[in-house]
């Protein structure tokens, strides 16, 4: 059989390139604050494969969205082919960086980081392919640094450059204390880059300074400068800056319930920092529904359920996402106790006990708040007494959307 002669079509190549580029234009300023470095948009269109990195110290047990931003945008470095480098910082995450804070961060134990950072990797890996993904704890460089190494590295600085941060300015005019460990926290930072011989380094805004840290580092030692995407940074639940201290955060390990029902808890106006930050929905669609909102043609809430129902179909899947949304119509908007719910067996009945047991409260004094909050009810019953023992077969439910059978 004969077979007909393959021809080149040229329009193929050209369609391939602008689909490169759109990518790459998206990658470079969906999210993004700033880009430093004037040939990164270059080395992404030449088919150069690029080392990514990103850095994250363990202060919390939990990644919440706010802090997965950059690694939404590391995945889309990766889809394109480019090595991941995921820095966990046991190291860096015992001295503390301050970037972010008002006041100076205590030194943290190695047991309390370890703690924290038991499962990061296994929650990166909800957003990254860990199979293609170089994961590296910066001890394994850090802790081998001599005196004399850190003494180099702290030459390449001055101290009225590190004074010069608006954060760690104010801080000196209102007679608060900084530490000069304080000082090496960007320094240890910049030589990550250097172990790892990053292309380019992603950070949060507040992290602007220990990324070009990382670039003069890396100059000093003999290695092209990175380039730096600096990403914005999102609010929490309540409007104020996103932390897990302050408990305004959802978590990506959070249950499909819980994640859905904090995301319908949200303030209107954070809706569209959410949707371009935290989702992959096309810009095309976020501005539709934002124009809609400006204009009052649709319902804030109905948008916010789009977001919500997005976000948990990300993390837990298309099956998790309708049942979540099944919950939240069930027992917020059309206030009726759910169906099925999880059951528990238990010994010692009293509320207090009941709440730590199922989980509801990570420890009797967060229980005891959440009484005084009137945040608990069994059997529909707001409970006021921390004496109150739960009957069998009482339902308990703790603020909206979270209920439990007592058996």
């Amino acid at each position: 059989m004969i077979k007909e002669k393959a021809f080149f079509d040229p329009s193929c190549v050209e369609d391939e390139k602008k689909e490169l580029e759109r990518r790459v234009d998206a990658l470079l300023t969906r999210g993004v604050n700033e880009v430093i470095g004037d040939d990164l948009r270059e080395r992404l269109l030449s088919g150069e494969k690029l080392r990514i990195k990103f850095g994250t110290d363990p202060t919390s047990p939990f990644i919440h969205i706010g802090r997965a931003v950059p690694l939404r945008k590391l995945r889309e470095f990766q889809d394109l082919g480019h090595q991941i480098v995921l820095i966990i910082g046991d190291f860096t995450g015992e001295v503390g960086d301050t970037s972010d804070k008002p006041t100076g961060r205590a030194m943290q134990t190695s047991e309390k980081i370890a703690q924290n950072m038991a499962t990061y990797a296994e929650q990166c890996g909800k957003i990254l392919d860990l199979s293609k993904t170089e994961v590296h704890f910066n001890s394994e460089w850090l802790s081998k640094l001599s005196f004399g190494e850190v003494c180099r590295l702290a030459d390449m600085f001055s101290v009225s450059e590190f004074v010069q941060r608006n954060i760690i300015r104010d801080r000196l005019t209102s007679g608060q204390r900084v530490s000069a460990r304080e000082l090496l926290y960007p320094l240890m930072q910049g030589y990550d880059s250097v172990a790892v011989s990053a292309d380019v380094e992603i950070g949060g805004t507040d992290q602007r300074y220990n990324l070009l840290a990382g670039r003069e580092i890396q100059r000093q030692y003999g290695q092209r400068s990175q380039s730096v995407m600096t990403m914005n940074l999102i609010n929490g639940l309540d409007g104020r800056k996103m932390s897990s201290s302050w408990g305004n955060v959802v978590n990506i390990m959070d249950t499909n319930i819980d994640m859905f029902g904090k995301m319908m808890s949200m303030k209107d106006e954070e809706m569209n920092d959410y949707f371009v930050h935290c989702t992959g929905i096309p810009m095309e669609r976020i501005r539709e529904l934002i124009d809609l909102l400006r204009e009052e043609k649709i319902n804030p809430i109905e948008v916010k359920m789009e977001l919500a129902f997005e976000l948990t179909y990300q993390y837990h899947g298309g099956q998790a996402a309708v049942a979540a949304l099944k919950h939240f119509t069930q027992t917020v908007r059309e206030k009726n106790v759910p169906v099925e719910m999880p059951e528990f067996s238990v010994e010692v009945r009293d509320v207090i006990s009941v709440l730590v047991k199922i989980g509801f409260a990570p420890s009797r004094s967060e229980a005891k708040r959440l009484i005084l909050n009137k945040g608990v009810s069994v059997n529909e019953q707001t409970i006021n007494s921390f004496d109150f023992v739960i009957p069998s077969g009482g339902i308990i439910q703790k603020g909206k959307r979270s209920y439990a059978k007592i058996l």
